[in-house]
């Protein structure tokens, strides 16, 4: 069962089913629509970036546009895509946004359990949901985007109140980190620098510097952790050469990425695909 809203003005697209809307992705690929994944009673097993995830019962799983998904296994699955077009050039808080807690926050893949209460909660959504989407006329739209925003804000209540999470206390600090990850993810590629986003940022890089390791992380780390994930995502899921790789990543020199990349994996980028190759 899939369900399809398309606003033709505007490009966007909602569409809201069942594990049939994984099945383009029994092989990896990115997805080209931002992904809510809702099991029911029984788990669902899915890779990430190469990591498998068992998703639990009763859980909700997101997933972005920017990573490399495989639908393995999971029945009686409720599953909600989007593209930028139909949710993301709203004028949201930045928590909720498609730049919000739940797609560039602290973790990479957020996966939410789900208490009964909870799962009643998003049950009469989804109800709610199937219902706006038979219902054609002039404000759908409209009703449809205020709908997603409930989903993602009770999502990311859930997010914040998970247990280690970081303290609401520091939430400045988050809003910094969460600003700097979605430069890094914008710029990654051409910008290597803490010195660039700090400029973006109007901090110094000691700032960020001071402010990142409250978080238990650091600027430089960030960005080195970003283009060793591509790194690995070209290795895995594409034929190009270590070179065309560290080229495309924004590297003059190969050598200057392998050294990069074997501090973060133990591994040369070229030894690293050699052993992917002998898992097959």
């Amino acid at each position: 069962m899939i369900k399809t809203f398309t606003e033709f003005s505007t490009n966007a697209i909602l569409k809201i089913g069942d594990e049939e809307l994984l099945q383009p992705y029994k092989a990896p690929k990115q997805p080209d629509l931002y992904t809510f994944i809702r099991t029911s009673n029984s788990k669902a097993e899915i890779i990430v970036d190469s990591i498998p995830y068992t998703i639990q019962p009763n859980s909700i799983l997101t997933l972005t546009v920017a990573q490399y998904f495989q639908f393995i296994e999971g029945q009686d699955l409720v599953v909600y895509q989007f593209n930028r077009e139909f949710y993301c050039m709203k004028d949201h808080d930045q928590e909720v946004s498609c730049v919000g807690l739940l797609f560039f926050g602290n973790i990479h893949v957020p996966i939410l359990d789900l208490n009964v209460h909870e799962q009643r909660k998003y049950k009469t959504l989804h109800e709610v949901f199937i219902d706006e989407l038979e219902t054609k006329d002039t404000i759908q739209a409209e009703m449809l985007r205020m709908l997603t925003a409930r989903f993602i804000i009770i999502s990311t209540r859930l997010l914040k109140s998970k247990e280690g999470f970081i303290e609401s206390t520091k939430t400045n600090k988050i809003d910094l980190l969460r600003d700097f990850n979605l430069l890094v993810e914008t710029h990654f590629k051409t910008e290597h620098s803490v010195s660039f986003y700090a400029d973006k940022l109007f901090k110094s890089p000691k700032t960020l510097s001071n402010n990142f390791a409250k978080l238990n992380t650091s600027p430089l780390q960030i960005i080195h952790e970003r283009i060793v994930l591509e790194a690995k995502r070209l290795l895995i899921y594409t034929d190009k050469t270590a070179k065309e790789i560290a080229f495309e990543i924004g590297f003059d020199d190969a050598s200057h990425l392998s050294r990069l990349f074997k501090k973060y994996t133990q591994l040369s980028p070229s030894d690293f695909r050699k052993q992917l190759q002998k898992a097959v």
